[in-house]
């Protein structure tokens, strides 16, 4: 039995080894997130010579979560940290009560680092905290002074882009430094070393806390003092020209130009940009405008409105209210402020990937046109040609029962007129009264 004992002993250490942790029971249970009671070292230190771990501490157990640190960033402590400067993914390391971090190429003397705890942290009870923290300090350089503002847009939608990865590479040495913006699109980014910057906003669509070439970002250069970087309107920077996808037909005179990606609004879309042929013979079809899909829309819903639409009381003058009146335009260098953060901004057009062509006569019915856009350009500036075509269906033919319905076809019997109200029959027209059966 001894010998049992001890051969299976070390199977016992390891099943002990990595069973879950859990409270003791008895107690009242735990709802409250853990606490971060302090940091190593104290931000804004200067440590020449630092070796350390940059170590956050709580106040009881956290959880390592259901994927544990591996040095690929899938890690679920891994994505609760951002630490700048750096592009490798940084080693983190749970310590039951404490998260430990350091770069894995090591610190490098002379840099200020910045190492920012994310909200997220859970305990062994999954309370969730939404506490995040910042620790900055240099390891021989000048103590950061530098503070960036600004705010990320969606130019797809309009809006501000919560949560968008914004970095600022301190030039010329290219250090990237990395901040999430707010829940309304803004930043507030520092303390930084004093320098040149290059700051870009990217939608993050995976999530990984790094600008992948596909994803949608814009970016603007700051000089040395210069601290508000403006609005940054991401958008995909494609370097393939817009093509057609499909066309459609939109009305008798009309037609719907889906691309494959959204046009420069800066770029004017005159009429004669749009081709339109007759197939097989080639021959022109005068061309009335060509808008994007959005301006084509406000257009024509405001001419097919009604005149009397335009009440005299519209047009009283204490009907303009002052909060309705139009906002003064901003002053140079003033980051303009939306009254809703849910509400689009109207400082740079809307980006448009539908267009519609307006003909100078119907279509043809069944017939096959040709559409050509001249000098179509992205918003990274690449033009070329875009060549589409549109098949229009064939007109349905009239129902032929309509027509025939006024008239008695030959072996059918017509139908009798309705008869108004009030009217009575005459005699012959009286249906007749079955004859009694005969008593024999």
């Amino acid at each position: 039995m001894r010998l049992k004992a001890i051969k299976f002993a070390p199977t016992l250490i390891a099943l002990l080894a990595c069973a879950r942790m859990e409270p003791p029971p008895g107690g009242p249970p735990d709802a409250e997130p853990p606490q971060l009671i302090g940091t190593t070292p104290d931000s804004m230190a200067q440590l020449p010579g630092f070796h350390g771990d940059v170590e956050f501490r709580f106040d009881e157990v956290v959880s390592e979560g259901s994927t544990p640190s591996t040095g690929t960033g899938t890690g679920d402590l891994e994505k609760l940290i951002l630490l700048s400067p750096t592009t490798r993914v940084p080693d983190v390391s749970w310590r039951r009560s404490r998260i430990t971090v350091r770069p894995a190429e090591g610190w490098r003397a002379d840099r200020v680092y910045r190492v920012e705890l994310l909200p997220g942290v859970t305990d062994l009870q999954r309370n969730r905290s939404e506490e995040g923290k910042v620790v900055t300090f240099s390891t021989g350089g000048p103590p950061p002074s530098t503070t960036l503002q600004g705010t990320v847009v969606d130019w797809t939608s309009a809006r501000p882009a919560p949560a968008a990865l914004v970095v600022a590479l301190l030039l010329p040495d290219s250090l990237p430094y990395r901040v999430l913006a707010d829940s309304s699109g803004h930043f507030t980014f520092g303390p930084l070393p004093a320098g040149n910057y290059l700051v870009a906003g990217v939608l993050d669509q995976n999530g990984n806390r790094v600008a992948d070439p596909r994803e949608a970002f814009d970016s603007v250069r700051l000089a040395r003092g210069r601290t508000d970087a403006g609005e940054l309107w991401a958008f995909v920077h494609d370097t393939t020209p817009p093509r057609i996808r499909t066309v459609t037909v939109g009305d008798s005179a009309s037609a719907t130009i889906e691309l494959s990606e959204p046009t420069d609004p800066r770029s004017r879309l005159a009429p004669g940009a749009a081709i339109v042929a007759l197939l097989p013979d080639s021959s022109h079809v005068p061309v009335v405008s060509l808008l994007p899909k959005s301006v084509d829309d406000s257009l024509h819903a405001a001419a097919a409105a009604k005149p009397d639409s335009l009440r005299p009381d519209s047009l009283r003058g204490d009907s303009l209210r002052p909060d309705t009146a139009a906002a003064p335009a901003a002053r140079p260098g003033v980051r303009a402020r939306t009254p809703a953060q849910n509400q689009p901004l109207t400082t740079r057009p809307p980006l448009a990937d539908h267009l519609v062509v307006r003909v100078a006569r119907p279509w043809t019915p069944g017939a096959t046109y040709a559409i050509t856009l001249r000098g179509l350009r992205n918003v990274s500036g690449v033009a070329a040609d875009a060549v589409g075509t549109l098949v229009v269906p064939q007109r349905q033919p009239p129902d032929s029962t309509a027509a025939d319905s006024l008239h008695a076809r030959p072996g059918s019997q017509a139908k009798p007129k309705p008869q108004s109200k009030g009217h009575v029959p005459a005699p012959s027209d009286q249906p007749r009264k079955p004859a009694a059966p005969s008593s024999r």
